[in-house]
């Protein structure tokens, strides 16, 4: 006899035949189940209110709560468990996420903190009601379908009448059975104006805005959809308070202060960069001080925390919908437009709501009017069998009047009728209700005017919606394009390399080997070349050690695409063979493969070989091995004689004759011109790749000259990894010469200041050129030699003429640092530069005549003598030739 326990596992093994107890059965109808519920009721929201269920029923209960007063969270999460049975954590951490999205719920108390990850307090200690916005957007009992909450006792909305895109607004995120949704939160007044230009048939473009602010780009937004590849970067803001500190004020979604924090300080212990301290003072907004050693660069810095930190991350969006009872992926555009299209029926469903209340009310209203004034009230006076015969007697007499009024008279509406109270007859205005019912007739006419209109009334209603809501959500995040980081340029060079050049090994932990010398600095991401003495060559990673060779040359980093950096060789072609040299860049290569500079002959051997990072061309002697009928042993040679050409050239013959040694005789100069570089104002950066604005050729010490829109200039070199994260008005390269002329409001005197100046080098720190008071600005600023300034005067001087100033002849260059001159005294309404005065051109004066005089020319026996009385007076002045030439003058 089997035990119960035995029977119990047979019938799930499926001894009984039983479908619904075997495993088949159970993961065809339980886990199906499970799964469409998890789904359905909790993790994906719906389309037609952008709400999961839990939301939903949270809001419902609010608004039943609704009084204009705060209620208790605790007493919220109580009422809501009426229609959710998930328990009350659930019901509390959904709340506290609606709360801190900062659209639907008013909160009062600590609900917590996105920007540091602080929990909220106890439900019992803090507050909430709804907000306004919700109140006006989500709500109207009369176009809501209800149906019954989970137990039945109560009646819950199947979806909210919400009348905006709420579900791109919040954003969404929820993982299901086999199911995940992720929609990114997107600025209301955006998608206010996406709506309306939705309506008015024109495209739209739709980008997320984040809460924690910071940067984002877009350009494989892709409309949120994953199949289509949608990616979306975000970073935080970081800021230069000087060339020791940074500053992340904004942080990207999803961080917290403790885990950027974190990150940050992984990234130092690994060596990818050198931080000294970190200050955290984030309250209501973010304030990360990093402070960096001094001899750490912060542009490259920045680089670095984008790259090895948690300061740029990367969103995947899965823009999942439950839309007809299935999960659907929908592109953002597609969401909006069916919520434009649901906001224009769900409004058209008010008008006719509200057309039949008042056409109720006028048909009423005029049943009311009729029934005094034409006295029919005086037929309930008179005798009558019963009741029933005095209502037949009023509706016979009513009926008369039928051709007064818009619909059948119904025996109800008589029955309401004569139920007035006989106060009533004596207190009745006519004239009152005529105007009531007039009154009635214009609102029915407006409302008709706006069904017969529809989407002009559709967007007249997002409008009103901006004009009264657009201030408070202004956008926090920045849309930009973000350059590509390449970590190997911006991780720290934290190991030093080492090569013993006779045993053929190379690694940052020879340190202690004997026979190993030190090459350079390098990062774990960095790229080594390895030279050896019979000219092969190979790219390899950067490893502790490891063995590439013996008779090594040289050793060092690489970098790819670098055309900059000439290799000069002299080779011997075989044993015996011809000597060749050649000039050669590897711009190009694959790692671990093996390369040769020579033609590969066995015997071959490097003779001479030099590394040359601006093309250096150097000048060698070459001594010969003496052999019979050799005069010449010695002769000198030039790299500049030769092309750099492609490093599997064969290059030129050096000499037939074997070659006893090679020295050097004359240091080479550079033979590459300056660098061309170009500015990217997209993304604010230098590049080589012919991007954005032409800066010119940059050698040597030259610097850049950046001017910004508030007033401030800085000066930088000309590497690749400066950021200029101000909005630049002005960058080129730096010449201290040249006069610039600037407009400005000085706040501290309320008085605009002209001044001419010349910038100089500040060598990448900072310096205001105009007043620092708050609320000085930089008007404009001219680089043209002689400047026009037109002065436009408003308020009560609007009407003197305007004044024209030439800047050179009002006032001199001087230092930047100087507070220039006051334009005027009287009040201005504008200030311009106006074309500048033509530069007078210098003309050559020529002495020849280009013609000859006939005959004898007479001289001027005036000037003779006055001449020779000031020679006289000079002689006898007795002074030197300076005195002379002033006594002259």
């Amino acid at each position: 006899m089997m035990s119960e326990e035995q029977l119990k596992y047979l019938r799930i093994l499926g001894e009984e035949g039983d479908k619904k107890y075997r495993l088949t059965g159970m993961f065809k109808n339980w886990f199906l189940e499970y799964s469409s519920y998890v789904i359905l009721e909790r993790a994906i929201p719906h389309i037609t209110d952008g709400l999961k269920p839990v939301q939903r029923r949270i809001l419902h209960s609010m608004k039943r709560m609704e009084d204009g007063r705060y209620n208790k969270v605790a007493n919220i999460i109580g009422h809501t468990m009426q229609f959710h049975p998930h328990g009350d954590a659930s019901i509390g951490d959904a709340l506290v996420q609606l709360g801190q999205k900062d659209l639907l719920v008013d909160t009062q108390g600590n609900w917590g903190n996105v920007l540091t990850g602080d929990s909220a307090a106890a439900p019992r200690y803090i507050e909430a009601r709804l907000s306004t916005f919700a109140l006006e957007v989500a709500f109207n009992p009369k176009t809501t379908f209800w149906t019954s909450s989970y137990d039945g006792r109560n009646k819950e909305p199947e979806a909210l009448p919400i009348k905006f895109p709420l579900l791109l607004a919040q954003g969404a995120e929820g993982i299901a059975v086999g199911l995940s949704t992720r929609i990114l939160p997107h600025n209301v007044n955006e998608l206010l104006d996406a709506s309306i230009d939705y309506l008015n048939g024109k495209d739209f473009t739709l980008y997320p805005d984040f809460i924690t602010g910071g940067l984002v780009d877009c350009s494989n937004y892709n409309s949120g959809v994953s199949k289509d590849g949608s990616r979306v970067k975000v970073r935080a803001r970081i800021t230069k308070l000087d060339r020791r500190t940074l500053a992340i004020t904004e942080l990207p979604y999803g961080q917290t202060t403790e885990s950027l924090i974190r990150s940050i300080i992984a990234a130092n212990d690994k060596g990818r960069i050198r931080v000294r301290k970190i200050d955290d003072n984030t309250a209501d907004q973010v304030e990360i001080l990093i402070h960096l050693a001094g001899d750490v660069s912060p542009d490259k810095t920045i680089d670095a925390l984008y790259a090895f930190t948690r300061c740029e991350v990367t969103l995947s969006p899965d823009a999942c919908v439950i839309m007809d009872g299935k999960p659907f992926v929908l592109p953002v555009e597609d969401m909006l437009r069916y919520n434009a299209d649901r906001t224009r029926h769900l409004l058209k469903t008010e008008l006719e709501i509200r057309l039949a209340e008042l056409e109720d009310n006028w048909h009423l209203s005029s049943l009311e009017k009729i029934f005094f004034e034409e006295k029919v009230y005086k037929i309930l006076e008179n005798d009558a069998p019963s009741w029933e015969a005095q209502l037949a007697a009023v509706e016979k007499e009513m009926k008369r009047y039928q051709d007064r009024l818009r619909r059948p008279i119904t025996f109800e509406e008589i029955e309401k009728l004569v139920e007035k109270p006989v106060r009533k007859i004596s207190k009745f205005d006519i004239k009152k209700a005529e105007e009531h019912i007039q009154s009635l007739d214009k609102e029915m006419s407006r409302v008709n005017e706006h069904l017969s209109h529809l989407t002009r009334y559709t967007i007249n209603y997002f409008k009103d919606l901006k004009k009264k809501y657009g201030s408070l959500f202004p956008r926090k995040t920045e849309i930009a394009d973000f350059e590509t980081i390449v970590a190997s340029k911006v991780i720290l060079a934290n190991s030093k390399l080492y090569a013993n050049k006779d045993s053929g090994f190379v690694g940052t932990e020879l340190k202690n080997d004997e026979g190993a010398s030190f090459v350079c600095d390098c990062s774990p991401l960095d790229e080594i070349v390895v030279f050896l003495k019979d000219g092969t060559y190979s790219v390899r990673k950067v490893e502790e050690k490891q063995y590439v060779g013996k008779d090594i040359i040289y050793t060092g980093i690489i970098k790819k695409k670098d055309e900059r950096t000439i290799y000069n060789a002299v080779y011997r072609d075989g044993k015996g063979g011809k000597v060749y040299v050649k000039r050669f860049a590897v711009s190009s290569y694959t790692r671990d493969r093996e390369y040769n500079l020579t033609q590969g002959k066995p015997g071959s051997q490097v003779l001479w070989f030099t590394v040359n990072p601006n093309g250096e061309a150097e000048s060698i002697k070459v001594f010969l091995r003496a052999k019979p009928r050799l005069k010449k042993l010695i002769f000198e040679f030039s790299f500049l004689d030769i092309d750099v050409k492609g490093r599997g050239a064969r290059g030129n013959i050096l000499s037939h004759h074997p070659v006893q040694k090679i020295t050097l005789l004359e240091k080479g100069v550079a033979t590459m011109g300056g660098q061309k570089i170009w500015f990217d104002k997209d993304v604010q950066r230098l590049n080589h790749d012919e991007r954005g604005l032409y800066l010119g050729e940059f050698s040597g010490e030259d610097s850049l000259l950046a001017v910004n829109k508030k007033g401030v200039f800085f000066t930088t070199n000309f590497d690749l990894s400066n950021r200029y994260q101000e909005e630049i008005l002005l960058i080129e390269k730096l010449d201290t010469e040249k006069v610039f002329t600037a407009l400005y409001y000085d706040a501290d005197v309320e008085f605009y200041y002209i001044k001419r100046f010349r910038f100089e080098d500040s060598e990448n720190a900072p310096q205001p050129f105009i007043s620092t008071a708050e609320g000085s600005r930089l008007v404009a600023l001219s680089q043209d030699a002689s400047p026009r300034v037109e002065v436009v005067f408003g308020g009560k001087h609007a009407k003197r003429e305007p004044l024209l100033i030439d800047a050179v002849e009002f006032i001199s260059d001087k230092s930047f640092r100087a507070k220039g001159k006051r334009i005027t005294t009287f009040q201005v309404d504008s200030l311009s530069f106006l074309d500048p005065l033509p530069v007078p051109v210098e003309e050559d004066i020529d002495d020849d005549p280009g013609f000859e005089l006939e005959g004898p020319v007479e001289e001027d026996t005036t000037k003779k003598e006055k001449k020779t009385g000031i020679e006289k007076k000079v002689k006898n002045s007795g002074h030197d030739e300076d005195a002379i030439q002033m006594t002259l003058l």
